[in-house]
């Protein structure tokens, strides 16, 4: 969340399903993914909140029919996440972290790489993200002018929603880390399933896809957690523009009407 969105590249088929939950190092787990793949990486944080509208409501299309827990859903499901996907060489960060079986169904020969950090520092981290949850009437009404980000707020919950599916009632952020890994376990073949930590460097996640390590290029480091609140900030800076202008607007048609009126 808070780089710049991907751009699909047309013949680029997904190759990496990134299983690790956000504030893992997902950012900068990305870029050496852009790199090592030489293709366009899929960070949902990124392509939900500065993508263009529909990649918002498209994931949460996909949630719903996902929640509903039926065959013909799941079967559309399927089929916008095959759609939301094409052109790129892979996925990380939410809501995808959340979907993996569905993504191992639609990309059989994808390796699924869990990335992975302290569950004490990740819990820590995640309380920034509890931040906007607990402020949600105040970005819902800041929101409301600005297409695409006026859904965030109903995204995040249909995501605690799959959160309580997978994890169970008490799966909030403070029980999540661990719960996930057992779920990989659980959903992923042995052979299909990587942990990497990013604090290592390029070794681990070379070896993990059969790659050589790129010579002269340094392992991006990302900050996810500046870029977040980059990016809440200039959200909230646009809302708020958005609302003097229609302020504005009605101010100055108020007022015709009533000049008209006299």
């Amino acid at each position: 969340m808070g780089q710049s969105p991907s751009t699909p590249q047309s013949g680029t088929k997904l190759r990496v399903i990134g299983a690790g939950l956000s504030r893992t190092g997902t950012a900068s787990f990305s870029a050496a993914l852009a790199i090592l793949l030489n293709g366009p990486v899929y960070h949902g944080g990124t392509q939900t909140t500065t993508g263009p509208p529909d990649e918002i409501t498209t994931w949460m299309k996909v949630m719903r029919l996902i929640l509903n827990d039926n065959v013909p859903d799941r079967r559309q499901a399927l089929a916008l996440i095959d759609r939301q996907l094409d052109g790129y060489a892979a996925i990380t960060d939410a809501p995808g972290t959340q979907l993996v079986p569905e993504l191992m169904e639609i990309y059989p020969d994808a390796k699924a790489i869990c990335t992975v950090r302290d569950p004490v520092a990740w819990e820590k981290s995640m309380a920034q993200l509890e931040g906007l949850v607990r402020s949600s009437w105040f970005l819902r009404a800041i929101m409301l002018p600005i297409p695409g980000m006026r859904h965030f707020m109903d995204y995040l919950a249909l995501v605690a929603l799959q959160w309580r599916r997978i994890y169970g009632r008490n799966g909030g952020p403070g029980g999540a880390y661990h719960k996930h890994i057992e779920w990989l376990k659980e959903v992923v073949p042995e052979e299909r399933l990587v942990f990497v930590d990013v604090r290592d460097g390029w070794e681990p996640l070379c070896r993990a896809l059969g790659m050589e390590v790129p010579k002269d290029i340094p392992f991006p480091r990302v900050n996810d957690s500046e870029a977040i609140t980059r990016t809440v900030r200039r959200h909230v800076r646009r809302g708020l523009i958005r609302w003097v202008g229609i302020f504005a607007v009605v101010g100055v048609m108020s007022f015709g009407v009533y000049f008209l009126r006299r």
